[in-house]
């Protein structure tokens, strides 16, 4: 089909749980897409776990021809994650569109994430068609939605009313897609200009990349070069995704389709590059390009120290099929060889911890979670001080060096019901949030806005919100920006022994309280000894929290029965000298369970 203008390049975009993978299922069925008897549920998400918790982790991109009065139109979809930790994905997806159906919950109404990803598809230019879903619930308000569609997010056309479980409004929703959607703008004769928005590892074709072609045409044989690093790659085989790959001869002017390159590292490919062809280069950059970095660190260590090798394997095997993910060897003094990992966010690092135990049958224990911090170093002189970044407590300098210690800030859109606002207001005061506006949506709903460190939301901050509101809350943040703190480095002392992996970095205000919990929680999960433990909270050369574990005891007097005194006291104090002398060398054994305590440990 030559016709550039019956191309339509949508998305889908919705809060989590919205029933996007199951808008994307009837429209695959209706279009003829995927016969019937081969359609499942969420067909798009491939992997097993996508299926169970009913996420998408990995956008995808499918290919359907659909007939409209007797025009022909072939309909891109770019199927997008949900969650806040992808939300890279969803912007490099929205880059490689001219649409997207905005789908909200009937049920449910407009929530966090609804907001921001329109806000997204806005500033991207994108035209926003407004879908209301599952208006065969029984507690289903479409007519409230459509008001909070209107107020809320500001969209004037009248949103579309469908059942994705039951498939009705499908019809009407594709027709809307044609006659809404503005087809792709671009020069077929221009040199060659395309949008790399996914990538993926297949270990028998190499690194397959998934395109956008904004100008000119992507022919198989021709010699691809990639503007962020001067890469240059061979285009083997070309073809658009049916959701299965179907070859064809050239990838035009506004089409998606695949390119496979035989490229054995996926990391030399960036999504949101911008591919050209050699000989023919343009010179101008595609809009939005920018490196995916890790916002959330931490260890993985196998629980058996013999199984390192096979986690280096595992680690190396998983990389390649989720270039977002990075790690590098470390070792802890308590924990042994393992590696520090760095991900998207915190359900990121749940995904690649179940992915290695199913994948791999690597079970693996997981140190606390933290964020990159920047430590600014004490210089002679007058010169300005270094700023240097660490993704780990245990690399941070002595204190003596350290300037100031700087952590990053995220920018918070918190969803509530009227009636628990004091609360989630105190909860987010008591995480350090900063209170930017408040604005009441309906007299039910309102908006909270709210500045909070990163390292304050990541462990329990988004079940502690659905606990206060008793499930009804929603939350997303976006970065904003670094902001010095009253910080400083928290260490465990086991047996007057630093334990690396027990290390934080907390605020001045909660050091002691997560002290506190930290050694409470520790004795009561490290079994007694012969000979007594003390366990120590530290800041510089200051204990602030102390605990002890009170030795195993042997009643050496019970053989003495009668006769003098001196005999027992005698017994006591060469019993009292060998407890001395163990505690002097004794090892202390921490079980598992403790490390994995201190990562669920609540904050204060």
């Amino acid at each position: 089909m030559e016709n550039i203008d019956r191309i339509r390049n949508f998305c889908i975009i919705a809060h989590i749980d919205h029933g996007k993978s199951t808008l994307a299922d009837r429209l695959l069925e209706r279009t003829g897409t995927i016969a019937v008897r081969h359609m499942r549920a969420q067909i798009l998400d491939g992997m097993d776990l996508e299926r169970e918790r009913g996420i998408t982790i990995k956008a995808k991109a499918v290919r359907m021809l659909y007939e409209n009065a007797g025009n022909h139109f072939i309909l891109n979809l770019i199927d997008t994650p949900g969650h806040v930790d992808f939300s890279y994905e969803v912007s490099r997806a929205l880059a490689a569109c001219e649409g997207a159906l905005l789908v909200v919950d009937a049920s449910q109404g407009v929530e966090a994430q609804t907001l921001a990803n329109a806000h997204l598809a806005k500033e991207a230019g994108l035209t926003l068609i407004p879908v209301i879903n599952k208006i065969d619930l029984p507690q289903a308000s479409p007519d409230e939605a459509a008001r909070q569609i209107k107020e809320i997010i500001g969209l004037e056309m009248e949103p579309l009313r469908v059942s994705a479980k039951e498939g009705v409004g499908i019809d009407e929703l594709l027709q809307k897609i044609v006659q809404e959607i503005p087809s792709p703008l671009g020069d077929p004769k221009a040199p060659l200009s395309a949008l790399v928005f996914d990538s993926l590892y297949d270990p028998y074709k190499g690194v397959i990349i998934f395109v956008r072609v904004m100008d000119g045409e992507i022919l198989p044989g021709k010699t691809l070069l990639f503007l962020s690093n001067g890469l240059e790659l061979e285009a083997d085989d070309i073809g658009y995704l049916n959701p299965k790959t179907v070859r064809s001869q050239a990838i035009k002017t506004g089409e998606v389709g695949y390119v496979v390159t035989g490229l054995k590292d996926i990391h030399q490919i960036t999504v949101g590059d911008t591919v050209t062809e050699k000989g023919r280069a343009t010179s101008e950059r595609l809009k939005g390009y920018r490196p995916t970095r890790p916002f959330v660190y931490a260890g993985f260590y196998p629980i058996n120290p013999s199984d390192y090798e096979k986690l280096k394997r595992s680690l190396e095997k998983l990389n390649l099929s989720d270039s977002a993910f990075v790690y590098t060897s470390e070792s802890s003094d308590a924990l042994g060889f393992g590696y520090r990992c760095g991900f998207l966010g915190l359900l990121h690092l749940e995904i690649v911890k179940e992915r290695l135990l199913r994948e791999f049958e690597m079970e693996v224990l997981v140190t606390s979670p933290n964020v990159i911090y920047q430590v600014g170093l004490k210089s002679a002189g007058t010169e300005k001080a270094k700023t240097i970044e660490i993704d780990s407590p245990s690399k941070m300098p002595p204190i003596g060096d350290v300037e100031f210690i700087a952590e990053p800030i995220v920018h918070a859109t918190i969803l509530v019901p009227a009636d628990v606002v004091g609360a989630v207001m105190q909860m987010s005061k008591d995480r350090r949030g900063k209170f930017i506006d408040m604005k009441y949506l309906t007299p039910e709903r309102v908006l909270l806005r709210y500045h909070i460190p990163l390292a304050e939301i990541l462990v329990d901050f988004h079940d502690n919100l659905k606990s206060v509101s008793k499930g009804y809350a929603s939350f997303d943040y976006e970065p904003l920006n670094y902001e010095k703190g009253d910080l400083v480095k928290l260490e465990i002392l086991i047996h007057n022994d630093p334990v690396d992996a027990f290390s934080m970095i907390v605020h001045q205000d909660k050091a002691y309280y997560q002290g506190k919990a930290v050694t409470e929680k520790l004795r009561e999960l490290i079994p007694r000894h012969n000979f007594e433990i003390a366990l120590q909270a530290r800041i510089g050369g200051r204990i602030i929290a102390r605990e002890t574990i009170s030795a195993l005891r042997k009643d050496v007097t019970a053989k003495c029965y009668g006769g003098d005194i001196s005999r027992k006291r005698k017994l006591l104090e060469r019993q009292k000298e060998g407890k001395k002398r163990m505690k002097q060398i004794g090892n202390v054994e921490i079980p598992n369970e403790a490390f994995m305590s201190v990562l669920q440990l609540e904050k204060k």
